[in-house]
């Protein structure tokens, strides 16, 4: 799948994909997975249709052990230089005002 290609329901959608064939490979039901997350059967269903939001779909990670995966969604990126570094605080101070 060429994931550069992809709407933002489309990546929702790769995501809850990704979500369920998780849950069967670990053998767990959709109301197994809801129980550990802390959400309701109807919560799952729709996550995995490609709806939710971040905050179910983060219980979810954590439900099926998937907890680093998610956390590498947004993946920090590495400074190259000091002068890159000090640009970043920069940005960072001006964002905070």
């Amino acid at each position: 799948m060429d994931t550069l290609s992809l709407s933002p329901a489309e990546l929702c959608e790769a995501v809850g994909r990704r979500a369920k064939e998780r849950r069967l490979g670990m053998g767990l039901r959709q109301a197994d997975v809801a129980e550990r997350a802390g959400v309701t059967l109807r919560t799952i269903r729709r996550l995995e249709a490609g709806g939710g939001t971040l905050e179910v779909a983060a219980r979810v990670a954590f439900a099926l052990g998937a907890e680093r995966e998610f956390l590498g969604l947004f993946p920090p990126q590495d400074a190259r230089t000091l002068d890159d570094v000090l640009a970043s605080d920069r940005r960072r101070l001006r964002a905070r005002r």
